[in-house]
């Protein structure tokens, strides 16, 4: 795709940019880890090395061993904390959260959901009303980021399958007084066995560009929210992702 036609394409330069940014993140975070982490490794590994000399002596060299284990100790003790301090950074700051309608969540974040949908050439269809549903504490914003991972990963899914048929996504809300159900399907090929119980662990993906956050992200912002996150096979084709968050107490 040249410069014009990438410039043409609705979003475009605002995908390019957040592919950035994601990379540049994980570089930074990798570069801090692997700068918090090779001093004390290779204290360790020194110290490990110099306490099997000492005791594999015919007359071993206890009280230096049980001080050069000490070290160990220490540097290991060290890396925990450098590793702490790396996790801070990419911490959000904790937020007041405000009790909200998951419609309304879903429609303030409609124009994005969109301009996914345009970018696959997709169709995307929301069905959310309001009847009976009850209110949700919720992190507006961590929420819908949650919402559209699970959109873009969707249409990745469907993209993928879509040979001839238009890729298609649905967005359903369901619920009952004690929770709300927000559900994502995809059109896609379903989810292999083999891939099933890693889905939302870091850094694990499928997608040659991928970071394998965006569903281990997803996990952490529900589970903070006292809710659960999963998904399940449909008996045709295609997945449905869903979270479920509890109600705000009456």
């Amino acid at each position: 795709m040249n410069h014009k036609s990438a410039a043409a394409e609705p979003g475009a330069i605002l995908n390019q940019l957040m592919e950035i940014a994601r990379i540049s993140a994980l570089a930074e975070m990798a570069s801090g880890i692997a700068h918090e982490l090779n001093q004390p490794l290779g204290a360790i590994a020194t110290f490990a090395q110099a306490g099997e000399r000492m005791l594999n002596r015919p007359d071993p060299l206890l009280a230096p061993a049980l001080d050069v284990f000490r070290q160990i100790s220490q540097e290991a003790l060290g890396a925990g904390e450098g590793i702490r301090r790396i996790r801070s950074l990419f911490e959000y700051e904790p937020t007041t959260r405000e009790t909200c309608r998951m419609p309304d969540v879903i429609e303030e974040l409609r124009p994005v959901l969109e301009m996914l949908a345009l970018r696959a050439h997709g169709a995307l269809e929301i069905t959310a009303t309001q009847a009976g549903l009850p209110e949700v504490p919720i992190d507006r914003l961590k929420v819908q980021h949650v919402l559209f991972a699970l959109v873009q990963n969707a249409f990745d899914a469907s993209v993928e399958r879509a040979a001839e048929a238009q890729p298609r996504v649905r967005i359903a809300v369901s619920g009952d007084r004690y929770a709300v159900e927000t559900s994502v399907f995809d059109s896609g090929a379903g989810i292999t066995p083999q891939i099933r119980e890693q889905l939302f662990r870091p850094f694990f993906t499928t997608k040659a560009r991928g970071t394998g956050l965006g569903l281990a992200s997803s996990r952490a912002i529900i589970e903070a929210h006292e809710g659960t996150i999963g998904f399940e096979l449909q008996p045709q084709s295609g997945s449905r992702f869903w979270f479920r968050l509890p109600a705000a107490a009456n």
